[in-house]
């Protein structure tokens, strides 16, 4: 790693979210349709969906989080996917940087962005009744399992940033996990899904997420869940990034 790394990051870090502040309808976009999505699941089907709590909103929010960080990634990968082709990106490994520092400077965006988005949320979560009894220990552990799925997720986008053939594509792979939280215990109970569905449900990592973070708002042992969903978060950044690094070296070599 180059001394210069984490100045070379930094100065990279400021310039996309100079993007970012310039264009603020990512955030707010990224942020709009999981809003949407908790207030017509909480005052349109809320009522009809049983799920053992007395506010529905308490229950949806933590899916809610996850689809909107599944959400922006997405952006991640479309801005790496410009700056490839418009020709900033062989600018910059022309420049005495570090080159890891290209990437990592989109992840931290990635980071700060839908770090964002989380927080509009929330506050618009808590003017529709949410309550929480969590401690300020219990936030910091919601706060650091957020941050290591989006890390996920992120270098998930980084791949499909270098690897597109068109700017679609870099955004399009994104579907599928928004999809996710559907298949899953964010909006019901997996108890309630046929066998099939009920397993795959139980068998995927945005329901041991979900499941850790409810219980962390709830003051609720969390038991074996928060185990499973930090083997899935760190499984999968670990993955991912080795693979995006391998495929980074490619592009530059």
């Amino acid at each position: 790693m180059s001394t210069h790394f984490f100045a070379d990051t930094s100065v990279l870090l400021g310039r996309s979210m100079r993007h970012i502040f310039r264009s603020v309808d990512t955030i707010i976009t990224t942020a709009i349709t999981p809003i949407a999505l908790m207030l017509l699941f909480v005052y349109v089907f809320g009522g009809a969906i049983s799920t053992g709590t007395d506010n529905y909103v308490n229950y949806l929010l933590p899916g809610i989080m996850l689809i909107a960080i599944a959400s922006g990634i997405a952006y991640t990968a479309v801005r790496l996917f410009t700056d490839m082709k418009s020709g900033i990106f062989e600018r910059f490994q022309s420049m005495p940087i570090a080159r890891s520092s290209v990437l990592w400077a989109h992840v931290l965006t990635s980071l700060v962005a839908n770090g964002l988005s989380l927080v509009i949320i929330v506050l618009v979560a808590l003017l529709m009744g949410f309550r929480t009894s969590a401690s300020l220990l219990a936030w910091l552990a919601v706060a650091g399992i957020l941050t290591l799925f989006t890390l996920a997720l992120t270098w998930l986008a980084i791949i499909a940033g270098l690897s597109a053939k068109s700017l679609d594509g870099a955004g399009g792979f994104s579907y599928p996990l928004i999809f996710l939280p559907f298949i899953s215990s964010a909006f019901v109970p997996t108890e309630t899904m046929p066998g099939p569905v009920r397993w795959f449900a139980e068998n995927q990592p945005v329901t041991s997420i979900v499941n850790t973070i409810q219980d962390l708002f709830a003051s609720r042992p969390v038991g074996n869940d928060i185990w499973i969903a930090l083997a899935w978060c760190v499984g999968i950044l670990v993955l991912a990034y080795v693979f995006a690094m391998v495929v980074y070296r490619r592009k530059i070599t």
